[in-house]
Formats: C-alpha cells, structure tokens, sequence
C-alpha cells in the first residue's frame, strides 16, 4: 500500500487493533484515507475494565472511551459507527457493507475480533444468560446484578477462567450471593499453576463466592417469562439465580476471512507481521491466529497483543517488516489482589513460588520447561513482573532453587 492520499485503508472492527493499527499508519507518514468500520454505537473502548469498574459503576463513558471523537478527526481517521461488513470481494479489492454500498481499500485490516461461547443446555438461550464482551453486554450484566439484589436471589457464574471470576469478584464487592461453576477439577487450570489455581479458590471462598469444581450442568430452569431461574447439576444439586453470566471461552470471528478464501485455522492465519495469504490484507488482535516458526498456531487475547499486532500490521501495509515476537503479557484484577503474567506457560513441568502465598508483602510463581523459565505470575507484585519479563526477553533463566531464595539477586542475572 502507498502511502500517498490516494491510498486508502479500511479496517473491519474498531477496537484495540484497529486503531492501533491506524495510530500507526498516520505516526509513519501514511496520507491517505483511513476508515474505521464497527458494528457497536461506541468508536473504541477499553474492554479490561467491562468485568470490573465499569460493572461496578465506578467508571464514566468518557473514561472507558480510547480516543474522543475530536482526536480521532484530527488525526484524520474516519469511524463509523453501527457499520456491519457482509463480505469482501478480494478481486476487486472492496467491502461489501450491509444495504449494499461497497467501499474500496487499497490495504485492509481485518480487526474482527471474537465471540463468546454459548452452552447447548436446555434453557441456555434465556434472555438473563449473558456473556461478557462488549459494551452492551456490560450494561445487561450490570442491569441483572441490579435485578439479583432485588429479588435477593444470587448470580450464578458458568467457567471458571478470568472473566468469570472477575465478575464474581465484582458482584461479591456489591454484596451479592455468587456460585462459580467449573467443570474442571481447578479454576485457571489451563493457565495457572496448581499452586495458584488453590490460592484463587481460597481467595474467592474467602470473600463468600460458593465455588463447585467439576460441575457438570444438565439445564437451566426456566419461569414463565422464559428467565433463568435455577441452574441444575447432574448431581441433582438445583441453584436459584436471578442472573446467569457465560465465561467458556471465545471463538474467533474468522467467517468473513474464510468467505473470502483466506486461510483459517482457529482465527484468521497470520505470519508475525500480521500478513495473511493476501498481500493487501492484514489482520490483527482476537481474530489472528500467528504461525509460529515450528508451524503451530498462536493466538492470543490480550491488551499488549492487539495493540503490537496492530502496529505489525501497519508496518507490513507500508511494505516494513515489524515481527511482533515480545514476550507476552496479560493481567488480572480481583478484589484487592493483581495478577500480572509474564510468558507462556503452557507446558510447565516444574514451579517455584517466590515468597509467601499468605504474607501481605505478594508473591510470584515461576514456570519451568525442561529447566528453563518460560512464564512467571505474579500476585500484587508488580517488581517481581517487571524483573520477570525482562528476563524473558533476555533469555535468561534462574534456577528453581534461585528463584525460592529471597536473598538471590536475580536481576543480577542479566548483569552475568
């Protein structure tokens, strides 16, 4: 893509990717058009604070917006708002919008994003079921925790993964009943260490939440008015609910790149600049699955990822190689406790804990393959984090045995 006026960019979606990726076209020179397309009312927002202060209440619209309108002009960056894509004619190099009118683009960027997974349980598709992605969502979850106090009737929560027990945590600082339901044996098990998996149950245990591990349901209860009103186990235990929130997971959003004949494969199939099979099209964020050099796929979800994809993804429009490969990164609040973690740990065989689980002072827990350090957690230790990527990025590992020694200098590592 030039990056003269007469070019033209468009991106599909107008989140976190979307509008780094633009950000960055304009930070490189870029002069043409850029035209951002969303099927949500709201140019981009913030999505981490949706399951916290946003839920709560404590944050307002202008504070959970990226980018005012104002700026966005200035900037020269058109967005529309409420536009849904039907298809992509990659031939003729233009988007087909909803109602017909076809817009042309001389780079693309699919920033499509993901969708929360339903469950096929009878009384699933009730109207006070509800994921957590978008905005809107936010606001119907937070309309039924108004609905649950009222009636004096708990939330139940389905999955145990971040989302989840961020919502429960919000619900419990409002004072509300939550049950957290987890078909499997440990909550975060495929992210977290056992170690940590039991230190988050005994936290939300703590605050009130009743959690059931391996909890297989078999329906959902449903009243006259068709709203949840009890979930059912197979064990025979009934839960009432006012309010049903979903957090099993998303899928990619990947049909319009598969309609077009790009190549799919859990997300929309990326090199690490975030170029597809087809040189004018990039695609970044939830959506992008990255072929990693040993041939597997890697697709992540996560502030850091979207926003560096995005700016991958300019750079290769401008014909510039911008790998995105730094150590990843991602984070949780819950209650007065932050999880910060640094890596993959995908594949762990061993663990340290680096201080004490139960000390006021936060701790961190360091994942070993084979010997070496591939991820660290850190729980409310935000030095521990730093050090960790860091170290990560260098390459470096200390040993098990170094990293449970509080009087070793591991940043002396990087000096070695």
């Amino acid at each position: 893509m030039a990056a003269g006026e007469a070019a033209r960019f468009v991106a599909v979606g107008a989140g976190q990717a979307a509008l780094a990726c633009a950000e960055a076209l304009r930070a490189q020179g870029f002069t043409g058009a850029i035209t951002l397309l969303g099927d949500e009312p709201w140019g981009p927002y913030h999505r981490p604070p949706l399951s916290k202060a946003w839920l709560a209440g404590e944050l307002g619209a202008e504070q959970l917006a990226m980018r005012a309108p104002a700026l966005l002009a200035k900037k020269g960056i058109t967005l529309r708002t409420g536009t849904t894509v039907q298809a992509i004619d990659r031939a003729a190099r233009e988007v087909l919008l909803a109602g017909g009118e076809r817009l042309p683009y001389d780079g693309l960027l699919l920033a499509t994003g993901a969708t929360p997974r339903r469950l096929p349980l009878p009384g699933g598709d009730a109207p006070n079921v509800l994921p957590l992605r978008t905005r809107a969502e936010a606001d119907a979850l937070a309309a039924g925790l108004a609905r649950c106090a009222e009636l004096n009737l708990p939330l139940v929560v389905i999955g145990g993964g971040f989302i989840g027990l961020e919502v429960a945590a919000t619900a419990r600082k409002k004072g509300l009943a939550v049950t957290v339901l987890e078909a499997a044996p440990r909550l975060l098990g495929r992210v977290l260490a056992p170690v940590l998996s039991d230190w988050f149950a005994q936290l939300h245990r703590q605050h009130g939440v009743a959690l059931h591990l391996g909890a297989q349901i078999e329906a959902l209860e449903t009243d006259a008015d068709g709203l949840a009103r009890a979930v059912h186990l197979k064990d025979g235990t009934r839960l009432p609910c006012a309010l049903v929130v979903l957090g099993v997971g998303v899928g990619a959003n990947d049909a319009l790149a598969s309609a077009c004949g790009l190549p799919t494969e859990r997300g929309i199939v990326v090199d690490a600049c975030g170029r597809t099979a087809d040189p004018a099209i990039v695609a970044a964020g939830d959506c992008a699955a990255r072929r990693l050099p040993d041939g597997s796929l890697l697709r992540l979800e996560s502030v850091q990822n979207a926003t560096e994809q995005g700016k991958s993804a300019a750079a290769a429009l401008l014909g510039q190689d911008r790998p995105f490969t730094a150590t990843p990164w991602f984070w949780s609040d819950q209650y007065d406790k932050k999880l910060q973690m640094a890596g993959l740990s995908t594949g762990a065989d061993a663990w340290a804990v680096r201080g004490e689980l139960t000390g006021e002072a936060g701790f961190s827990v360091w994942h070993f393959r084979a010997g070496r350090l591939i991820a660290v957690d850190a729980v409310n230790h935000a030095k521990d984090h730093l050090l960790s990527r860091k170290l990560l990025e260098a390459g470096v590992s200390p040993t098990p045995e170094q990293v449970v020694d509080l009087g070793c200098d591991l940043a002396a590592r990087l000096q070695a």
